[in-house]
């Protein structure tokens, strides 16, 4: 089982090279890793090879637009759960909202944003996002102690049917629990190798 990383994945998602190099800077000190893309179909296939703990999402965007983009990353099962901010400079209209909450956003900033709030959003997502990851961890080593707590108590009884051929004298119970024996053996092996 590997350690989880104290560092979570942030995708930037902006045609413009220049508010990709402001998101950077503002979010810098956040210590996490930054992903910059530049389209909506570059940011589906960053969603589709890694996790993200938050996704700041451009609307106004030549191609697939933001908002289309969210739908595309709101339909694959292991990005149905990534938060998104969208960030636009198009807040006048009213509806541009409720269609960017429709489509999946958590949250919608207009620009030009403070980048105190942005940062502070952001932060809090990663949050949350670590803790998660950190509780799934727990649980797995949790799962894995159960199971090793079980294979102790099978290794004690296969211990015993060992001995037990020898009072009873009989071939088969000596065969079925040597069986046993090497079954638990085999187990004992592949719990080890989920434990690495």
């Amino acid at each position: 089982m590997s350690q989880v990383s104290r560092r979570a994945r942030i995708l930037l998602v902006d045609d413009r090279p220049e508010n990709l190099f402001a998101l950077e800077e503002i979010l810098a000190p956040l210590d996490q890793i930054l992903v910059s893309v530049r389209t909506g179909e570059q940011a589906v296939q960053a969603v589709l090879a890694d996790e993200y703990a938050v996704v700041l999402l451009d609307i106004m965007m030549p191609g697939m637009d933001g908002f289309e983009t969210a739908a595309q990353i709101k339909r694959q099962a292991g990005s149905r759960d990534v938060p998104i901010i969208f960030l636009t400079a198009a807040i006048s209209q009213p509806e541009q909202a409720f269609r960017g909450y429709s489509a999946g956003a958590v949250d919608y900033l207009a620009k030009p944003f403070d980048p105190w709030v942005l940062k502070s959003k952001v932060s809090v997502f990663v949050d949350l996002y670590l803790n998660s990851q950190r509780d799934e961890q727990a649980t797995e080593r949790s799962r894995l102690e159960q199971l090793a707590s079980g294979l102790g108590a099978v290794e004690e009884t296969v211990a015993l049917l060992l001995r037990l051929p020898a009072v009873i004298k009989d071939a088969e119970a000596a065969k079925t629990a040597a069986q046993l024996a090497g079954r638990v053996g085999r187990l004992r092996d592949a719990l080890k190798g989920d434990a690495c």
